[in-house]
């Protein structure tokens, strides 16, 4: 059973530029998401979990109880989220944009070697995939 916590370093994306024009991210923005390479940090403390994302663009840290909400700021809007764990080697995020009542997520699925996670909208019709390869546990 692979373990959740641990560093990964993305490697590669798959309809990244397409989902994110989907939503709404703006040209510039897209590009530069889509030629990052960040950093991810997991640990999971009982039911508390923090994941932490780096590049030179942006860094995030959001710590939060699994199965409770919690508020996410993205670019240019709050979104309300509830993680769980599932499987155990599966984080599934849920979504809702408050302003619209659109939903989204990501489905983090852990093996020994990497992390892919699936991002999900309403608006989208293809998911678009982070890759992400393990560097320590």
């Amino acid at each position: 059973m692979p373990s959740i916590a641990g560093t990964y370093q993305h490697y590669k994306n798959e309809n990244i530029d397409e989902y994110f024009s989907v939503v709404g991210v703006p040209y510039m923005g897209r590009k530069m998401m889509g030629l990052s390479s960040p950093q991810m940090v997991i640990s999971v403390d009982g039911d508390q979990m923090t994941i932490k994302t780096a590049s030179m663009m942006r860094k995030t840290e959001y710590t939060f109880k699994l199965g409770e909400e919690y508020e996410e700021q993205m670019p240019n809007t709050i979104i309300k989220s509830v993680t769980k764990i599932q499987n155990d080697n599966e984080v599934i995020t849920d979504s809702v944009i408050p302003d619209s009542g659109e939903k989204c997520g990501r489905q983090y699925l852990f093996t020994d070697d990497e992390c892919v996670i699936t991002l999900t909208h309403d608006k989208a019709k293809v998911p678009a995939k982070r890759y992400f390869k393990r560097v320590t546990s």
